[in-house]
């Protein structure tokens, strides 16, 4: 790593503390003293504000209501972004409605003769939702779900919050995860009056708002241990199985492997009784083929798989 790079990664350390040492400098980029000394000198001369605080327990004090020196970007790194930015066309995302202004600000920061070169491998570059025969023709408007985006907002806050679903109820939940499956927005949360775990679209949510009341990390950690339910189904996985795993998983779903080079593995999972659960579960298990040992499985499921195959 040259020493340009070495710098940059240091400023954006710095910049993301409130305050450091140069003990801590020189474990994380296992430097010496003398060149953490050295460095820090150099990042002040670029214009980073640092107050030094003498003592024992000393170290620097970053100044806020500051900005970084302007940062520079190569070429290849352009083509990352602008390649990576258009990837996510037709995903309904939010913060990209103003996508057309942002993709010429990229084209902008790289030489003119390379900017046609960009605009002619966005034309061949096919990603999900995209029309072949017409690139600029996609699946689905491209506006992002306005409860995505406000739910978005809340978690930058607090993981605590209250929504609206369809019916008009409202709950107190801490969300666990948000995540994007079977083209859609799914919620993960915890309901915090009965501590039960719920997977749900983010189609059936109308609306979010900040939580009545909040609780720490501990405590969320905490019900969701006491949220999670044990499992009914186990399942061992030979090489072919895993392979088709690896390819296609639900979000809920995690794999112990039991061997070094991952082609054995156990899989344990509480599938809910609902109709539409065991429907999909026992459809998913067919997929991963024969080579699938059932340790455990509801009886519901099994009755599934019965009238599946007969």
């Amino acid at each position: 790593m040259n020493k340009t790079t070495r710098i940059n990664l240091i400023m954006r350390y710095i910049n993301n503390r409130s305050q450091f040492t140069l003990k801590e400098l020189m474990q994380e980029f296992d430097i010496s003293r003398s060149t953490a000394i050295r460095y820090v000198r150099t990042i002040e001369d670029l214009g980073l504000p640092l107050v030094s605080e003498p003592g024992r327990n000393g170290g620097y004090v970053v100044m806020r209501n500051q900005v970084l020196p302007a940062i520079h970007f190569t070429t290849d790194e352009i083509k990352m972004m602008f390649i990576a930015f258009m990837a996510t066309r037709n995903q309904q995302l939010p913060y990209l409605t103003s996508r057309r202004t942002v993709t010429e600000k990229l084209l902008g920061l790289i030489p003119i003769t390379q900017q046609d070169d960009l605009l002619v491998l966005s034309q061949q570059l096919v990603f999900d939702g995209t029309h072949p025969q017409n690139p600029n023709l996609l699946d689905r408007a491209d506006l992002p779900d306005p409860v995505l985006e406000a739910l978005i907002q809340q978690l930058l806050i607090s993981q605590c919050m209250q929504i609206t679903d369809n019916h008009g109820q409202t709950y107190q939940i801490a969300v666990t995860h948000l995540y994007h499956e079977q083209s859609q927005w799914w919620l993960e949360f915890i309901k915090l009056d009965t501590t039960t775990l719920v997977q749900s679209p983010l189609a059936k949510i109308t609306g979010v708002a900040a939580a009545q009341n909040d609780l720490d990390p501990q405590t969320i950690a905490d019900k969701l241990k006491a949220a999670t339910p044990k499992p009914n189904v186990v399942l061992q996985l030979g090489a072919t199985a895993v392979s088709r795993f690896k390819r296609y998983h639900p979000f809920s779903l995690s794999l112990a492997y039991t061997d070094p080079y991952q082609m054995q593995g156990i899989l344990r999972h509480y599938l809910p009784s609902t109709t539409d659960e065991i429907a999909f579960f026992g459809d998913w298990l067919q997929f991963l083929g024969e080579d699938v040992t059932v340790v455990q499985i509801p009886a519901a499921l099994r009755d599934y798989l019965k009238r599946r195959y007969n």
